[in-house]
């Protein structure tokens, strides 16, 4: 599974970081993206919760 980031719908709130710093990141240009493209699966859960959490569904897992 791999975290993905839809830069059209992101609005750099920061919940993604917040929730999983190991795999997302906020930048200077106010999106968050994807630092860990194939994480470990002990980061799951958080990565589960921060997809939940963002308030634009701006993150999904594809297999």
């Amino acid at each position: 599974m791999k975290p993905v980031v839809d830069r059209d719908l992101c609005i750099g709130c920061g919940v993604c970081e917040d929730e999983c710093p190991d795999v997302f990141q906020v930048r200077d240009d106010g999106m968050a993206y994807v630092v860990d493209e194939n994480p470990e699966d002990e980061l799951y859960g958080c990565i589960r919760d921060a997809a939940e959490l963002c308030p634009v569904d701006a993150i999904a897992i594809v297999e």
